[in-house]
């Protein structure tokens, strides 16, 4: 399991990172011509937004992977910390279902666009490719959840042999 996350871990981080950088590229080249020429290259929006996708569905496993996603922490010590060890996984658990139902919801808005063969307009290429990013990006991090739930220890920030090095 251990390994597994890790593995995880490195694909999400080159993805979101190499996401991260053509959305940069894309920018300043459309910035850099629109200053030259005086007009910018009209498809780079449309990649800039594909790539910003990327960026912000991978970047959601590398959020889960260091424990640094968006949880509401003002309860945290309403219950008895002996409860811990069972509130953590029942906490992943959900986690772990609220991914899969996510992935599902989204891989049929994927399965309909792909029907309906939506393109975009400005690059003129079919959008569901870039849309199935978003089911498999939630599959992923309910993979990681789902580890958390069955191997707590494994958990960022948990134990003395947490998280991925």
């Amino acid at each position: 399991m251990k390994q597994t996350l890790r593995y995880l871990n490195i694909f999400e981080r080159n993805v979101t990172f190499l996401a991260f950088a053509a959305l940069v590229i894309v920018m300043f080249s459309d910035v850099a011509f629109r200053e030259i020429t005086g007009t910018g290259l009209h498809w780079s929006r449309q990649v800039g937004v594909y790539a910003n996708l990327f960026v912000v569905m991978f970047g959601l496993g590398v959020a889960s992977s260091e424990a640094a996603h968006l949880r509401p922490k003002f309860a945290d010590n309403w219950l008895p910390k002996s409860l811990d060890p069972i509130l953590n996984r029942i906490q992943e658990g959900l986690m772990c279902l609220f991914c899969i139902l996510f992935s599902v919801i989204a891989f049929q808005v994927v399965i309909e666009t792909f029907r309906d063969d939506v393109q975009s307009m400005v690059l003129r290429v079919a959008v569901w490719p870039f849309q199935m990013i978003i089911p498999t990006a939630f599959f992923l991090t309910s993979v990681r959840h789902l580890i958390y739930t069955i191997n707590p220890d494994l958990r960022p920030g948990e134990g003395a042999n947490s998280g991925i090095e």
